[in-house]
């Protein structure tokens, strides 16, 4: 028996949207595109939205239409995946990591002030595997020093933090459509904004540069090619429709998970915090300190022996062979992201998992645990 990590939930009516498109003459560039973007603004509360080919690509669009660029900084969280910080990079600028709270797992709000420099442009949060605890708190202290808030929420569509949905906290959000999210496009992402400028600015460089009015031969400004297509908007529209039966899904894997692992002291085992809604994007639970890297990839590697995806949810992004090379990062530099990072086992979370195949999971994990853990 195999269980996968992660995977789809496409019903016949997502196929049936998509053939629609294959059958009609608007591939790309069609009336799809302003459909989803319309019902997903409208889902997210923001004025408007816009769709792109990647979660990376709307980043990085999101940086160059605040102006980031050479010379600049941003403050986000060494606890993500690489994306987060290499489309800072992608701008010319520099990503600045401040370390995260051990229990929320996103950026404390204590350690972002001290990175503030005159050359910090912006503060990206990311709501790491749907969880928006903290995210107020982050906000506030941007707000304190005027500077604007990239919302990194690609992992956390549907999440909510004291009745305000995630994507609403800041200037501009970002959400990715990945396979492995709470929805999908195949591939593909979504930029939100109540500024019409920044959203116009976007809908631009996302297309070649192009102006409203120059034409397809018109090209205002040095743009690219990161626009979704009709036939992943429309996989996006049916999707997009679904999201509270998506995650009332993702929530009951969730709680099957924290009824199983409740009594394993071994264990840290995710829950919602006061004022959280979330929306699971993975279930991550975390070894006890008295256990090291090297436990917790030997458990790793006995689950996959035994049929079990699991992973390594995240490694230290200021650790990456590219980034020690680029800004001599080392080790102990972000001490709660390193000692998080050693004990992180990412479990099987999708839709349709069944409680019987949790309850395999489980019990294959607490045979791991103590196969591997047990002289400690």
């Amino acid at each position: 028996m195999r269980i996968y990590l992660s995977r789809p939930d496409i019903t016949e009516k997502e196929i049936e949207a998509v053939c629609a498109v294959l059958r009609s003459p608007d591939l790309s560039l069609g009336p799809k595109v302003s459909e989803f973007e319309e019902a997903f603004a409208e889902y997210i509360g923001k004025k408007r939205a816009v769709a792109v080919n990647s979660g990376t690509s709307g980043l990085f669009l999101c940086m160059l239409a605040l102006g980031i660029g050479p010379g600049d900084e941003v403050i986000t969280t060494p606890f993500t995946f690489i994306a987060t910080a290499t489309s800072i990079m992608m701008a010319g600028a520099t990503p600045v990591f401040a370390d995260i709270d051990s229990v929320t797992l996103n950026i404390d709000p204590s350690k972002i002030e001290p990175k503030i420099t005159d050359r910090t442009k912006a503060v990206l949060p990311v709501e790491v595997f749907g969880n928006p605890a903290g995210l107020d708190s982050i906000c506030q202290v941007a707000q304190n020093h005027t500077l604007p808030v990239i919302e990194d929420s690609c992992e956390a569509l549907g999440s909510a933090l004291n009745g305000k949905k995630v994507g609403t906290f800041g200037e501009m959000s970002l959400f990715a459509f990945y396979p492995n999210k709470q929805i999908t496009t195949g591939e593909g992402g979504m930029i939100l904004t109540d500024d019409d400028d920044l959203a116009d600015m976007c809908v631009s460089l996302r297309n070649q540069g192009r102006s409203k009015s120059g034409g397809w031969l018109g090209h205002e400004r040095l743009g690219y090619n990161y626009r979704l297509s009709d036939i992943n908007c429309a996989l996006g529209i049916v999707q997009l429709s679904r999201i509270e039966q998506i995650k009332a899904k993702r929530s009951r894997v969730a709680k099957w998970y924290q009824e199983m692992l409740a009594d394993d002291d071994r264990l840290i085992v995710p829950v919602e915090a006061d004022g959280c809604d979330m929306s699971w994007f993975v279930f991550v639970v975390g070894l006890t300190d008295k256990f090291t890297r090297e436990h917790r990839d030997a458990v790793l590697q006995a689950m996959k022996s035994r049929g079990i995806q699991v992973s390594n949810y995240f490694p230290p992004v200021h650790l990456q062979p590219f980034m020690v090379e680029r800004f001599g990062y080392k080790q102990g530099d972000f001490p709660v992201t390193e000692s998080v990072c050693k004990s992180t086992i990412a479990l099987p979370l999708y839709n349709n998992l069944t409680k019987d195949e949790v309850a395999i999971v489980c019990s294959r994990l607490k045979e791991s645990l103590d196969k591997n853990l047990s002289a400690v």
